[in-house]
């Protein structure tokens, strides 16, 4: 039953919650708030899934990081919030009219916002592990000593802005719908989740299409520029694109493999994370890589 559990779980999780959404958004009685009671849903079965079947047990208990965390998600999604109420004002501001399908189902239409979306963060992102300025406000989120599927809404706001920025102007440009945008906002918590869970899922050959928990922790590797790979945040493609994609069957990442290599003393509490990337920052020597993550890499493979 467990191993039906680990093949199904990403499929399942993802499908069921974000064509939740659709149904929910295709009826009389569409709200956001409807969506909002959704993703708690899907975030207490994150939570359960976590514990009944998980990949490293020890993710599983906190290391004094549930404020901190609770913290992080809860500014990040106010932002989010925020932006979603000031976009039908930037679409009649800044939309080239006739550009959006509104023709198509809506569906298509949240397939194709998903798209965009992913190609302009997963850019941002990848910029982000190339200049140091970005790097400061993106360590935040690299500081992480474990994986679970809360701690992907951890991001410091500024980085979240201009992320969410990369990817949404162009939808806004495009004249994105209200209702298609709040679909998607949904879609990328679901995402998160999934991409930074502690099941123990199996991806088989998903493992080239989706950046799911199995493909991104390797993204989250402590051994320097070891994990500048598998930067996409719905899609391999793009990583395969920019070369990046990268996954090792044979290596499976455990406690201690985790976090920033150079900054074992980076902070853990919510505040002193605002404000330390505007503080002078000092290095440490790189841990090594462990021996089986020296060997050729598979860099086809993307996941």
């Amino acid at each position: 039953m467990k191993r039906l559990f680990a093949w199904l779980y990403g499929p399942l999780f993802f499908g069921g919650w974000i064509g939740g959404g659709l149904y929910w958004m295709s009826g009389e009685h569409a709200s956001a708030l409807g969506l909002l009671v959704l993703f708690a849903a899907a975030l207490l079965v994150s939570f359960l899934a976590e514990w009944l079947l998980p990949y490293e047990r020890a993710w599983n208990r906190s290391q004094g990081d549930r404020l901190r965390d609770g913290l992080h998600a809860l500014v990040n999604e106010s932002l989010n919030a925020l932006g979603l109420l000031a976009l039908p004002g930037l679409v009649a501001l800044l939309a080239y009219d006739g550009l959006w399908p509104g023709g198509w189902p809506l569906w298509g239409q949240l397939l194709l916002a998903i798209v965009i979306a992913d190609c302009g963060i997963t850019l941002a992102h990848y910029g982000s592990h190339r200049w140091a300025w970005l790097w400061r406000l993106h360590a935040v989120h690299h500081s992480v000593q474990r994986m679970y599927g809360f701690n992907g809404l951890l991001k410091h706001p500024l980085h979240q802005l201009l992320e969410a920025s990369a990817g949404l102007l162009p939808l806004v440009l495009m004249g994105i719908p209200l209702p298609v945008a709040q679909l998607l906002a949904l879609a990328i918590a679901i995402e998160l989740l999934l991409q930074h869970s502690n099941v123990d899922m199996r991806l088989g050959g998903l493992r080239w299409v989706f950046a799911w928990a199995p493909v991104h922790r390797f993204h989250h590797m402590k051994y320097g520029r070891a994990g500048d790979v598998n930067f996409g945040l719905f899609f391999n493609c793009w990583d395969r694109l920019l070369g990046t994609a990268f996954y090792r069957h044979d290596y499976s990442m455990r406690h201690g493999d985790l976090g920033i290599g150079s900054r074992p003393d980076y902070p853990q509490d919510y505040w002193p994370q605002v404000l330390e990337p505007f503080k002078a920052q000092c290095y440490a020597a790189e841990p090594k890589v462990p021996e089986a993550l020296r060997r050729p890499l598979n860099r086809a493979g993307g996941g």
